[in-house]
């Protein structure tokens, strides 16, 4: 397959305490439709021939996940994850580019299932276009309200006009995401999405529009619903 050479790279290294209290599982780990999350979201982002491979960045102690991926058509590597998201995708990031030497990376979550092929092809047609990279995102829809540092009380009102929700998989050249962060983490700023730290370095990704299907699980309400995603998706596809 010609063309630039594609990897992605998923950081799990997290316990997700929101929805796996101390002692539980990691969230990504949890079943759904009999599946574990993790394999899920491998599989979605490989539903794309141009993405040649993945890497999991995992906590150091954890012998559970390459156990669930293993036998892909396609490599999944493991690198060491970090105290935060931005250390395990640089740590990812570094060990993909000595092993694979990527030209373009993408980032997505691990508790991100319910990604849908229309949604990863629209983004790798229209990223890979972009010098600086895309990300799924989709605009806000609901009535944002601020509230008084600490306190539960409105403040006031958001325009939401020009905002939208960050998604993922979010797609950038592998050297400039790298260099990014880097900056971002040696100046103790971790951001929060990779695209926070092309932004910092004065990058200006494209907003792809995604799926409102494309769930982020982050409370034990949302098993179901991703589920109920999930088992919608594999029926039309039947």
């Amino acid at each position: 397959m010609s063309g630039p050479r594609l990897h992605a790279i998923i950081p799990a290294a997290g316990a997700g305490r929101r929805l796996a209290p101390s002692g539980e599982l990691p969230k990504q780990y949890h079943l759904l439709l009999g599946k574990p999350m993790l394999r899920w979201s491998v599989e979605r982002i490989l539903a794309d021939a141009r993405v040649g491979g993945v890497t999991l960045a995992l906590a150091p102690d954890d012998d559970l996940g390459t156990s669930l991926v293993w036998d892909l058509a396609r490599p999944v590597d493991v690198a060491v994850g970090g105290d935060t998201r931005a250390h395990s995708v640089l740590n990812a990031l570094r060990h993909a580019r000595a092993e694979v030497d990527p030209d373009w990376v993408l980032v997505h979550d691990a508790a991100r299932p319910c990604l849908d092929r229309a949604s990863l092809a629209r983004l790798l047609d229209q990223g890979l276009a972009h010098p600086d990279g895309a990300i799924l995102a989709a605009p806000v829809s609901d009535t944002l309200k601020r509230a008084f540092q600490g306190e539960p009380r409105i403040e006031g009102t958001v325009d939401r006009e020009d905002l939208w929700a960050a998604q993922t998989p979010q797609l950038f050249p592998a050297a400039t995401l790298e260099a990014s962060l880097a900056a971002q983490l040696e100046a103790g700023a971790p951001p929060t999405d990779e695209a926070g730290a092309m932004e910092a370095a004065g990058h200006h990704p494209l907003l792809v529009p995604g799926s409102r299907t494309n769930l982020k699980v982050t409370w034990a309400a949302d098993l179901p619903l991703a589920e109920a995603i999930l088992d919608h998706q594999r029926e039309n596809a039947s």
